[in-house]
């Protein structure tokens, strides 16, 4: 019987900008943390919102150029629901388009296996708001 693989955290994400491309910042800097092997793409969907409000999907098998991500791949195995895209259609504005991305932070794999090893368990993970790390590192300035 073969074991399951030791991943790290697996985390979702979805991003929006305005237009229907994506800036080729957003793409090479994606494709640097995939390089350097920080994450994994697991999954990856692209919403794009037109002016009426027609929402076009593309997944990472699709021809994504047309939306400026080049060159990225994923493990592509699905870990995006219907629901949760819903919830991210919801939240759209028309002339917008929205990049949803699963991805495993590769860099605690050893991490992972190693509490796993010494029967230890992830007892808390949380992501701690944006605001919240700004609003702390603002004030330790004052």
């Amino acid at each position: 019987m073969e074991s399951t693989p030791v991943l790290g955290p697996v985390e979702f994400l979805a991003l929006t900008f305005p237009g229907t491309a994506i800036d080729a910042t957003i793409t090479d800097a994606l494709a640097q943390v995939v390089g350097d092997g920080l994450v994994t793409l697991l999954d990856l969907i692209v919403l794009s919102m037109d002016a009426a409000g027609a929402v076009t999907e593309l997944e990472i098998d699709d021809d994504l150029n047309q939306v400026g991500l080049t060159g990225l791949t994923a493990a592509d195995i699905d870990l995006v629901s219907d629901a949760d895209l819903e919830v991210v259609r919801a939240s759209m504005e028309p002339g917008t388009t929205a990049v949803v991305l699963v991805f495993e932070e590769t860099w605690a794999r050893r991490l992972t296996a190693a509490v796993h090893g010494a029967k230890g368990e992830v007892a808390l993970h949380v992501q701690v708001p944006r605001d919240a790390v700004d609003a702390a590192l603002a004030a330790a300035k004052s």
